[in-house]
Parts: C-alpha cells; sequence; structure tokens
C-alpha cells in the first residue's frame, strides 16, 4: 500500500501521463486481500501521512477514486476484500470470462469490510446487491459482476487485453485538457460521511477476541496459502462447522 500510494502521489503531478492500468502478473490473482498477519507496526508509515477522516486501507481507495488520470483495472484473477476495495475504486474495471472472480470475503471473517466496500460497492450496485455481495460472502464472476454493475464489462479472456488496450490507447491520445476536463465534470461522490460509518463498523469488529480466533484458525487451516486461497470461502465456512 506505501508503494501504490507513493506511486499514484509521483503520477498525479505528471502531466504526460493520462491513463493508468493496473493488471496482476500472477493468472490466478489481481489482488488477493488485505495481509491476515499484518501487525499495527506494519502500517506505522501510512498512518503518519493518512489524510483526514480515513483509515489506512480507505485512504488507497480514495486516493486511487481522486487521482487525476483515468484509473483501469483489467481483471483476470481473483479479487476478495481489500483487492476488490481496489476493484471497486478504479474508474474502470474489465474482467475475463471465466477467470475474474471478485468477493468480500470479510463476514467470514468476522468483520465487515474497511476499506471502501461498503460505499463504492452501494454507489455501483445499489444497496440491496451490496448487502448480498456483502453478507453473502460469494466469490461472483465476470458476467454477473458486469450485470450487476460491479465491473464495466466482462470481456472474452482472449480479448481483454486487446480490449484495455485499445481503450486506454484511444483515451490516452485525446487532445490535451479533455481527459482532465471529464473527470473534473463527473466528480465521484462523496463518502466522507459512510467511511466514517464504516470503519466504526469495521473497527467494533476486529478487535473482538472472536475475530481473532477466526482469522488465527484460518491462517492454521490453509488461508494465504496458494492452495487455500483458490477456494478461501470454502475454507472460512468450514470454520463454522
Amino acid at each position: 500500500m506505501t508503494d501504490l500510494r507513493r506511486l499514484l502521489t509521483t503520477l498525479a503531478s505528471d502531466e504526460t501521463v493520462r491513463v493508468i492500468v493496473f493488471e496482476s502478473a500472477d493468472p490466478d490473482f489481481f489482488l488477493a486481500h488485505v495481509d491476515l498477519t499484518a501487525t499495527p507496526q506494519a502500517f506505522a508509515g501510512l498512518m503518519a501521512d493518512l489524510p483526514e477522516g480515513v483509515n489506512v486501507f480507505q485512504a488507497v481507495g480514495e486516493q486511487l477514486r481522486n487521482q487525476p488520470q483515468v484509473t483501469m483495472v483489467k481483471l483476470a484473477g481473483t479479487a476478495r476484500g481489500g483487492g476488490a476495495e481496489f476493484v471497486a475504486a478504479a474508474d474502470m474495471a474489465f474482467a475475463a470470462i471465466g477467470r475474474a472472480r471478485l468477493g468480500q470475503i470479510e463476514a467470514l471473517m468476522g468483520i465487515t469490510p474497511g476499506g471502501g466496500a461498503t460505499q463504492y460497492l452501494t454507489e455501483r450496485v445499489g444497496r440491496n446487491r451490496a448487502l448480498e455481495i456483502v453478507l453473502g460472502a460469494d466469490l461472483f464472476d465476470a458476467e454477473t459482476a458486469e450485470r450487476y454493475g460491479w465491473v464495466n464489462r466482462a470481456v472474452p479472456a482472449n480479448e481483454l487485453d486487446e480490449f484495455v488496450d485499445r481503450l486506454a490507447g484511444n483515451i490516452a491520445a485525446l487532445p490535451d485538457d479533455v481527459v482532465a476536463a471529464a473527470k473534473l465534470a463527473i466528480l465521484p461522490n462523496d463518502h466522507a460521511d459512510g467511511l466514517a460509518r464504516e470503519n466504526d463498523a469495521w473497527a467494533g469488529l476486529l478487535f473482538r477476541p472472536a475475530t481473532a480466533r477466526l482469522m488465527s484458525t484460518g491462517l492454521a487451516r490453509g488461508a494465504q496459502t496458494r492452495r487455500g486461497e483458490q477456494d478461501l470461502e470454502g475454507l472460512f465456512r468450514g470454520l463454522a462447522r
């Protein structure tokens, strides 16, 4: 997160950059989720440079949402939890059919999303579907995510690179000031109050002993191993049985 925020800050003042495309070198995962073993000390640097009114996770999404360049996600793997929040924070997201998967798994860990998902999802898909995503805690395929409005479009996997590269290239080739003017006119919604409510809800659950037990047991059963992450929802649902 530190490197990402530093990159976005550097690019924000670079007028030669008009589009930023995020993709993963890992064919199975775009962004897994927040590191379950992270300690408060790991976030000390981010905490020292935290914008007012957001937690360390929300700060990443808000910086991405307010980036002067167009931000795109090329989603060809799994994005869960904080990874799915990153996808929802970007200006546009395009998902590979048969490969992309999106999910907010936090409820199975005894918490609620804490990096903007409650606000970004409600804006994108509506309250009823946001509740389904957050409380159902299932993985969504590309076609369903498109139908819900979670991503812009589901694209055949073998066409995803060409599609995103063409769109990004077309935007980057627009006349001077057009991208900036469009982003100024089509502002992201102000979620300040909602992000504060989200943080209160998340923090109120995070430090309970039951939550710590769930996460530690999940880690012992294979969470954050490559095999365990293939069906993380199944792994955590199994802990309740």
